[in-house]
C-alpha cells in the first residue's frame, strides 16, 4: 500500500486526495462562470461611467458566460459500471474497539437490495439480501453487533 523510502514507510497511498472526476470539474466551472459574470457586473455596475471599470468588467462578464455556456455542455456525470459496481464489497478487516464492537454496514441503493456487514470484532464479512436487519449477531464470533431500538 505505502510506498518505502530507505527502509521506512512513507505516506499512505489513501492518503492522498481523490482523482477530480468530470462531474466535479463541470461543478467548479459553473461555480467559476457564475463568479465572473458577478465579479463583472459588479464591476461595471459598482462605478459610475468609468470607462476603466467598464474596461476590465465586459472581458469578465463576457469570460463568465462563455464559461457558463462551455460548462453546461459538458457531460454530467462520468460512465459508471454496473457490473463494477454491483461487484463492490468493503475490505474484510478487523476494526478496533471503541468502548464496544465496532461494525459497518453497506447498503446497496439499486436493485437487487443487498446489505453487506462487517464485524469489527473477528472481520468477518457476510451478505444479506434486503435492507439491514432489525438485528445481528456476528455467524463467526458470535458477538451480538446491534439490536433494533424500539422507537
Amino acid at each position: 500500500m505505502g510506498a518505502k523510502l530507505n527502509g521506512s514507510s512513507g505516506l499512505d497511498s489513501s492518503l492522498s486526495p481523490p482523482a477530480t472526476s468530470a462531474s466535479h470539474v463541470r461543478m467548479n466551472m459553473v461555480i467559476s462562470a457564475w463568479a465572473c459574470l458577478i465579479l463583472g457586473a459588479g464591476i461595471i455596475f459598482g462605478t459610475n461611467g468609468d470607462t476603466f471599470a467598464l474596461a476590465v468588467g465586459a472581458p469578465v462578464s463576457i469570460a463568465g458566460v462563455m464559461l457558463l455556456f462551455f460548462a453546461l455542455g459538458m457531460p454530467s456525470e462520468a460512465a459508471v459500471d454496473a457490473e463494477e459496481l454491483a461487484a463492490w464489497a468493503p475490505d474484510a478487516v478487523k476494526m478496533p474497539d471503541a468502548g464496544r464492537t465496532m461494525y459497518r454496514v453497506d447498503t446497496s441503493l439499486d436493485p437487487p437490495i443487498r446489505t453487506s456487514i462487517l464485524c469489527g470484532r473477528c472481520g468477518h464479512l457476510e451478505w444479506v439480501d434486503g435492507r439491514k436487519p432489525a438485528g445481528y449477531d456476528c455467524v463467526d464470533c458470535g458477538t451480538n453487533l446491534w439490536v433494533a431500538e424500539e422507537e
